[in-house]
């Protein structure tokens, strides 16, 4: 369930609510950016490897709270460069449940890393 919050010592506006909250489903998660680097500090070579890795990561966040991509409600993903679109959504692929989420797609000059080619960030409900 969402409310919509709008206490009255607050300015209204007719575009945005000043709160939403969310009483179902039960958990919400909000996962940081995962990147292609596994555990030990290893950047993963080329964009298939690292959407590999970032989709790995991506999912050991979500098991540590009890849910996989099926809860997955949105995903953002940055690439640096459009012409690895195609390698990321075939090799990220099995990380889209159906029906998919909602999400937003960014071409970046560059992440935190000069290295990194991808970053996917997504909220999960259950």
């Amino acid at each position: 369930m969402i409310t919509h919050l709008h206490p009255t010592s607050i300015a209204p506006s007719p575009f945005l609510s000043p709160g939403v909250l969310i009483t179902r489903p039960d958990r919400t998660l909000y996962v940081s950016g995962q990147v292609g680097v596994t555990a030990d500090g290893r950047v993963g070579d080329g964009i298939a490897e690292q959407t590999k890795i970032a989709t790995g990561n991506l999912r050991a966040v979500l098991a540590e709270a009890g849910m996989g991509v099926e809860h997955v409600i949105k995903y953002t993903i940055y690439l640096t460069d459009a012409a690895d679109l195609p390698g990321f959504l075939e090799a990220g692929a099995d990380a889209v449940p159906q029906p998919g989420p909602a999400g937003t797609l960014l071409i970046v000059d560059q992440l935190a890393d000069p290295r990194l080619l991808v970053e996917i960030e997504a909220v999960a409900a259950a």
